[in-house]
């Protein structure tokens, strides 16, 4: 079973409204999900993104791939640039070289 993070069109005519929803890549675009991760409104100006970023994180983590324009929508809400230092940091980290203490 292949999984997407993608989204799903709710709202009126002309005032679309798009939930961040994990579903199953066969299913239809608003038929069954797993999960909803969050909302979009594209005539929501500043406030235009809301997400749970630590189910984010999960779901990315467990192999879920996410679509283009959601991968666009995690880029400009800063979660896909936290993820990439957080794993450079633990990459750094685990590369680093402990120095002996020169204790007299």
């Amino acid at each position: 079973m292949a999984v997407k993070i993608r989204l799903r069109r709710e709202g009126r005519k002309k005032t679309p409204m798009y939930r961040i929803v994990v579903a199953d890549s066969k299913s239809p675009r608003d038929g069954r999900f797993i999960e909803i991760l969050g909302q979009y409104q594209p005539r929501g100006g500043e406030n235009a993104i809301a997400l749970k970023a630590d189910r984010v994180n999960h779901w990315l983590n467990v192999g879920a791939l996410p679509t283009d324009t959601v991968r666009s929508l995690l880029r400009r809400a800063g979660i896909l640039k936290a993820r990439h230092e957080a794993r450079l940091a633990a990459k750094l980290q685990a590369a680093a070289v402990v120095l002996p203490s020169s204790e007299a």
